[in-house]
């Protein structure tokens, strides 16, 4: 039997090697950005993932640590998709937009793809307030869920690789995109005013919306808000006939319009 200084040096000398094939991987994934970068192939591939993670289960199967193993491999995934991340986005994505372009459905995506954290402005007033937002709206008004919205926008500048859906009127105020502007590229996404319809007909949670789940009145209120939609936005992509995934390449491929946003 070896003596325990011996075991615990070899043990040292793995955790050296492993630090150095971590760091090759790590490179080898920003290569894999710049050439995709370079030649227009689409960055995300989760059908490249699926058949990384069956070759890893597949070279793991039968080895005595074969949990351990892959518990392992999935935290590297994980990391290495943050650093495909931080290489694609410089501090958080905050997704704007009229109710019903399919923010939250963005979010997760983009949350999943590339290991970023997220929020939804929403939920978080609604934690808040300790109650819904037709519940705010009811008893306190609409200034006042504004200006909680507004607290809320502060607070995440806190944040960082961070994915933000906002509220359909958080850009409304402009002190609001100037917080969002300090850390966020900020994305408009958009929809025609049927595809809206389609969205929400059956959401009873929207409050500037009730009575006026119509084509019409839905395109007049968009109407109202496209100047601010469009002043604040440093990217613009349509939502419509897109599926999630396409609009999220587009969100993290699209350069920033010349002149807006700190990052541009």
């Amino acid at each position: 039997m070896r003596d325990l200084e011996s075991i615990r040096r070899e043990v040292a000398e793995c955790d050296q090697e492993i630090l150095r094939q971590l760091e090759r991987r790590m490179n080898c994934v920003n290569e894999i950005i710049d050439y995709k970068k370079a030649t227009g192939v689409p960055i995300l591939q989760p059908n490249q993932e699926k058949r990384q993670q069956k070759a890893l289960r597949a070279l793991a199967a039968g080895n005595q640590y074969e949990d351990e193993m892959l518990n392992i491999f999935e935290s590297i995934t994980e990391m290495s998709k943050k650093v495909q991340a931080k290489a694609l986005v410089h501090g958080n994505i905050a997704l704007v937009g009229f109710m019903g372009v399919g923010k939250s459905t963005v979010c997760t995506l983009l949350k999943q793809m590339l290991a970023m954290d997220s929020v939804e402005s929403d939920e978080i007033i609604v934690q808040r307030a300790g109650m819904s937002i037709n519940d705010i709206f009811d008893h306190y008004g609409e200034a006042h869920f504004r200006d909680m919205e507004s607290q809320v926008l502060k607070d995440l500048g806190v944040c960082h690789q961070t994915v933000i859906s906002c509220g359909g009127g958080a850009v409304l105020r402009p002190q609001n995109v100037e917080t969002l502007r300090q850390h966020s590229r900020i994305v408009l996404l958009t929809a025609s005013p049927e595809t809206i319809l389609s969205r929400v007909k059956d959401n009873d949670d929207r409050p500037k919306l009730r009575g006026k789940k119509n084509v019409r009145d839905i395109a007049a209120m968009m109407a109202v808000r496209e100047p601010a939609y469009m002043a604040a936005a440093d990217v613009i992509v349509n939502t419509d006939n897109k599926s999630v995934l396409q609009i999220c390449e587009e969100i993290i491929t699209r350069p920033i319009a010349f002149g807006k946003g700190q990052n541009a």
